[in-house]
């Protein structure tokens, strides 16, 4: 097998999981700017170290960011786009509180919803075709 350097090693696992997430604002106020993101970025890139997550892309508009996330398969999409979310809040809440609260978001930076979609690695038609494929024993 050659070596892929998008492949995770751990004891009893090889993995390839990236997540693509979009986080959106409450009330998709635009109160993101060119200032903030860059804080947003280092702070979910520090997040996702302390899940043994890698961040491997980070951009954003105004009103929402998108990321690409390479995690274990111990980690729950969920509980990485939780904290994600509540620690990126509290740290921009904290640094630039008169851009986020001015917004009247009552108390909330990120919409409660997020998107959420696996990717990387062969499309599901192709890995459909390969799992028919294999030789079944007699």
């Amino acid at each position: 097998m050659a070596q892929n350097d998008d492949y995770r090693r751990g004891r009893h696992v090889v993995s390839a999981m990236h997540v693509h997430l979009v986080f959106v604002t409450k009330y998709r106020r635009g109160v993101l700017d060119d200032e903030m993101l860059p804080v947003c970025e280092a702070t979910m890139r520090k997040v996702c170290e302390d899940f043994e997550a890698e961040l491997k892309e980070f951009n954003g508009e105004d009103d929402h960011v998108h990321l690409l996330v390479n995690h274990p398969p111990k980690v729950a999409v969920s509980a990485l786009v939780n904290s994600l979310k509540g620690v990126s809040a509290r740290i921009l809440r904290r640094d630039f509180t008169g851009r986020v609260n001015r917004a009247i978001m009552h108390g909330h930076l990120w919409s409660p919803s997020y998107f959420a979609a696996s990717c990387g690695g062969a499309p599901l038609t192709v890995v459909r075709q390969y799992i028919e494929q294999q030789r079944r024993p007699a």
